[in-house]
């Protein structure tokens, strides 16, 4: 389940809990998010404090109103599927636990299942044309650098001095093109130990991969060419903070398990969603730097 998704299944639980109130809550922006340091979960909702300056209430009280109804099968609400939108229906086996924090906040945490058909749709998404990830390297290169900082730089308004120093504390542009390049060595390393990627596996996820996950998700609503360069840039700092936390393969005389099968598929993951953001912005997306 994408941001994009929840904030919708939000907002028909958002009117529902409120369809007798005098407020009319059916316009009220829902914007989901990573938690921002308020609890756990995969997402939080600031909307209660939205519908609460419209409907009179508190926001505590319509947060605790969304996340019972987040909660609940649709069925012991009285709801027919007549009455519920096909996503609204389908959310009572995407999330799994729904709390207030503070005074009105709504923390949300998916499902196992809901976690890995996000993943494997964040692989499926990676662009026709984009590097084969197990590919071995070839002696021609993947990437432009001539090409790539100058378009990169009129998204970003960055330096092209700067971003021709291609180190990771220097360039952002590197930065992302080593994270792809990074996420495709680990998939062929990974083959050759006979480590595959599995969606299932990637549970639990640690901090750093809930983290990393949720800025994957919300890839698909940034579309300005200045956010998405920003937002990737983002997606390359939290994979490489994920890496140092949770190590995708086995190290030594380790054995592959199925930790390391889950954590290659954030991997994959990664990949697929800095591949399509660089194929955007006309950038290419190197299998190996």
């Amino acid at each position: 389940m994408t941001p994009a998704q929840l904030s919708r299944i939000i907002r028909h639980v958002l009117c529902r809990a409120l369809f007798d109130d005098l407020g009319d809550v059916r316009d009220v922006p829902v914007v989901v998010e990573s938690p921002p340091r308020r609890g756990g979960g995969d997402y939080a909702t600031g909307v209660a404090f939205r519908a609460a300056a419209l409907t009179g209430r508190s926001p505590r009280e319509i947060a605790e109103l969304v996340c019972a109804r987040l909660v609940e099968p649709a069925t012991s609400r009285g709801e027919t599927c007549g009455e519920m939108s096909r996503e609204g229906a389908a959310h009572g086996h995407d999330v799994a636990d729904a709390r207030v924090v503070g005074d009105g906040f709504v923390n949300v945490t998916l499902t196992p299942r809901a976690r890995a058909a996000l993943v494997r749709g964040l692989v499926a998404g990676r662009p026709v044309g984009a590097p084969d990830p197990v590919a071995e390297p070839g002696v021609v290169p993947t990437d432009v650098p001539a090409r790539d900082i100058s378009r990169w730089a009129e998204c970003t308004g960055e330096s092209p001095a700067a971003l021709a120093v291609r180190t990771e504390r220097a360039s952002s542009l590197f930065r992302v093109q080593y994270a792809h390049a990074r996420s495709c060595s680990l998939l062929r390393n990974g083959r050759r130990l006979g480590v595959e990627p599995v969606a299932e596996d990637a549970e639990p996820l640690a901090p750093a991969g809930a983290g990393l996950l949720a800025l994957l998700a919300d890839r698909a609503r940034v579309t300005a060419p200045g956010r998405l360069a920003r937002h990737l840039d983002a997606v390359a700092g939290a994979f490489a903070v994920f890496q140092e936390t949770a190590e995708p393969l086995p190290r030594g005389e380790e054995k592959p398990g199925a930790a390391h099968r889950g954590r290659l598929a954030l991997a994959e993951a990664t990949g697929a969603v800095l591949a399509g953001g660089l194929s955007q912005l006309g950038v290419t997306a190197p299998a190996h730097i």
